[in-house]
């Protein structure tokens, strides 16, 4: 990973609360963004933010989400996720995030990401792959 991958870096998203992004079961009058969606969309912005400080050969993976959902959003509104750094500890990236639909904060999250290499993780994978071949 890159020097400049360190607290205080920011980023923002925007996402458009379109249905597949909405939850159903409450039928089409109460759809509003679903907390599994807000999830995705904290991790996807916050994945960005750290991905533009990585080496080539890198990524990152979550690994924990700490969620708040505060808030309704409904469908057609856009939100907006904002993610900071907030610590780096060796491969360990701390980011704290919030989520507006630019009428509330309907969201807010800490979330930690791992830096990995690549082809470190293809290996792993490919050794668990063989475990489960008879």
């Amino acid at each position: 990973m890159k020097d400049t991958l360190k607290a205080g870096l920011e980023g923002r998203r925007s996402w458009t609360v379109d249905r597949e992004r909405t939850i159903a079961f409450m039928g089409d009058e109460l759809r509003v963004y679903a907390t599994p969606q807000m999830v995705r969309d904290i991790e996807e912005t916050s994945r960005l933010l750290v991905g533009a400080h990585l080496d080539d050969g890198e990524e990152t993976v979550g690994a924990h989400v700490s969620v708040d959902h505060l808030g309704a959003t409904l469908l057609g509104m856009t939100v907006e996720v904002a993610a900071t750094v907030t610590e780096v500890d060796g491969r360990r990236v701390t980011l704290e995030t919030t989520v507006h639909d630019g009428l509330d904060l309907v969201g807010k999250a800490r979330h930690v990401r791992f830096v990995i290499d690549r082809e470190r993780q293809r290996e792993r994978l490919e050794k668990k792959r063989a475990r489960l071949q008879p």
